[in-house]
């Protein structure tokens, strides 16, 4: 019998989506886009969008569709060894690396930093993100119910508050578009399009897959193929809500430059926006809606890492995992959230091909039969143009790790590789790599007669 779902349910889950992935990046980002691109706004945002909004999802169904139990199970396809390190690489990039300590500093600079003096900045950044993290330890311990409540009330609150905000912009906008900057003024879509990259989004729709394909479950919703046609439509309701919010916040920013002027980060730029518009108490009162929601994303994270980390090591216990992360992110929130961001992007710059790569191998996987020797093939020559592209970001941040043979890699690929000049450079060795891994006979091997009747089996 059919199992058939209610349009609630789909709002459900594609409000749980929302909450997962709408976190300190999602609020920064596009307002930073929006100042630099100007008058290339359009371009620059559908850039974004493609990165920020449809890869997510595309991940999340990549897990379904190919029958995977998670990130390891369908990262391991390439290898098993591969399997385990990207998932790991991945999990403390999205976790105690980057992303978590982001939603600590993101609130601080939002709202606390305007009225600190600068020389007191650091002190209070250390306090603020030794509250927060204790707050986030305490919550994580009893993920379930305190989920819950977080996720019904605090979501719906601090949309309501934004929209305020983003509302007020509209009615009243603070000038017009100006020129664009920077790399957006020559190649406005693929510089969206890898500013996209720093939501880690993409990496987020691999990593918490699994979390969403087990709330359709708990649901009541069995059947492969009804889950990937929930988790369809749900990520259409989120992806419409999250490209109406990333829009408006978006333009907020490319209307602000001529006021506000071009800020360090996007934090700033919030900051000075929310003030213009409602002074002291506008900035205050915007702080406390991005801390309980970035205080929400920084839950779900260090859940979802303190999980991932039990089932890969068992002997140490979950609220162990729970202590160590978020130990981890405070010590590297109090780096600052520039130094974060600008330290990220070399390792985004680096996964993020992979990740795609690996997402379009989840969604087609059932057309060349789960081979082994396709996820191997294209994997293995996305990581070699992934790797420079890594290298090339890492010289924008630490110019001092230059490397003689690894800058002739570059000048190879910039002179010879087609579309790398404006970031999809992974794209060709990735088709061939899949390619010829799909003509390579190879025998039928215990392991990969199991992998590919497992995956059928869950196919169908």
């Amino acid at each position: 019998m059919k199992q058939k779902t209610s349009f609630s349910t789909y709002a459900v889950i594609g409000t749980m989506l929302f909450g997962l992935f709408f976190g300190a990046g999602n609020l920064i980002f596009p307002i930073q886009l929006g100042q630099m691109a100007g008058t290339s706004f359009w371009p620059a945002l559908i850039g974004f969008l493609v990165t920020a909004i449809a890869l997510p999802l595309m991940g999340i169904l990549a897990i379904v569709l190919s029958g995977s139990h998670g990130l390891n199970d369908l990262a391991s396809r390439v290898h098993p060894l591969f399997g385990i390190s990207f998932a790991v690489i991945l999990y403390l990039t999205i976790g105690p690396f980057f992303a978590i300590p982001r939603t600590a500093t993101v609130p601080f600079v939002v709202g606390f930093e305007p009225f600190i003096q600068p020389d007191q900045s650091q002190l209070w950044l250390a306090v603020f993100s030794f509250v927060f993290f204790a707050l986030v330890y305490y919550f994580s311990l009893n993920s379930a119910k305190v989920m819950d409540i977080v996720g019904k009330y605090l979501t719906p609150t601090f949309l309501l508050f934004l929209s305020i905000l983003i509302i007020t912009a509209i009615v009243k906008p603070m000038g017009q578009f100006g020129a664009p900057t920077g790399d957006y003024a020559t190649v406005p879509f693929m510089t969206g399009f890898t500013e996209g990259y720093n939501t880690m989004d993409a990496l987020g729709g691999l990593a918490l897959g699994i979390v969403v394909i087990t709330a359709i479950r708990n649901m009541g919703t069995t059947d492969t193929k009804a889950i990937a046609q929930t988790t369809w439509k749900s990520g259409i309701f989120a992806m419409v809500l999250m490209m109406l919010i990333y829009g408006l916040i978006a333009y907020m920013g490319a209307s602000s430059v001529s006021v506000v002027g071009n800020l360090e980060n996007g934090g700033l730029t919030f900051a000075a926006v929310a003030e213009h518009f409602f002074g002291p108490y506008g900035a205050v009162l915007l702080a406390i809606i991005i801390v309980l929601a970035c205080l929400k994303t920084s839950i779900g994270l260090i859940i979802a890492c303190s999980e991932f980390f039990h089932t890969v090591y068992s002997k140490i216990s979950y609220k162990t995992y729970v202590l160590i992360l978020s130990f981890m992110s405070f010590m590297i929130a109090n780096f600052g959230l520039t130094n974060i961001i600008q330290y990220a992007i070399p390792v985004l710059m680096f996964l993020y091909p992979m990740a795609i790569v690996l997402i379009l191998l989840g969604l087609s996987s059932k057309l060349f039969q789960h081979k082994r020797t396709v996820y191997a093939g294209a994997m293995t020559l996305t990581f070699f143009v992934s790797t420079i592209d890594g290298y090339n970001a890492l010289l924008g941040t630490i110019p001092d790790v230059a490397n003689p043979l690894l800058d002739s890699v570059s000048e190879f690929y910039q002179s010879y590789l087609p579309l790398y000049g404006i970031g999809l450079g992974w794209m060709l060795p990735a088709l061939l790599g899949a390619i010829l891994g799909y003509l390579f006979k190879e025998g039928k091997t215990p392991e990969t007669t199991v992998l590919t009747h497992e995956a059928e089996h869950l196919s169908h």
